[in-house]
């Protein structure tokens, strides 16, 4: 007497499983994206515009050299002076302007460093070209 063995291969594959880790993943990563948030400074670009703007004082120029010292209005200075100068132009009640030359080496964190002091104090901030 032959006893046989049933040993068909079912040919299917169920996908309810793979398409349920898949769903999973979608979510979570839904989820993180939106909890990160980018750290950049909230820069304006250049653009056109149709109305001109006139400055009521020059602007006060700040530049950096290719080692990273500052130099404000021809002067040596620390970056917490030019902290506090840039405070103090701000208190004057009226609106502040400066223009920024830094040299074409500089590495950009010293150019950031002086545009996020600009934008903490307020101040219109002109990237001009180094001479």
């Amino acid at each position: 007497m032959a006893i046989k063995k049933k040993t068909k291969v079912s040919a299917t594959f169920s996908m309810s499983s793979l398409t349920d880790i898949i769903f999973l993943l979608l979510i979570f990563f839904m989820l993180t994206s939106s909890m990160v948030v980018p750290n950049a400074l909230n820069l304006k670009l250049p653009g056109k515009s149709k109305s001109s703007t006139e400055l009521k004082a020059p602007p006060t120029n700040i530049s950096i050299k290719r080692n990273g010292t500052y130099w404000i209005r021809g002067e040596k200075v620390s970056i917490n002076r030019i902290e506090k100068a840039i405070r103090e132009l701000g208190k004057k009640g009226r609106p502040v302007s400066m223009t920024l030359s830094p040299d074409p080496k500089v590495p950009n964190q010293y150019v950031v460093a002086i545009m996020d002091i600009a934008f903490r104090y307020g101040v219109e901030t002109i990237l001009t070209d180094p001479k």
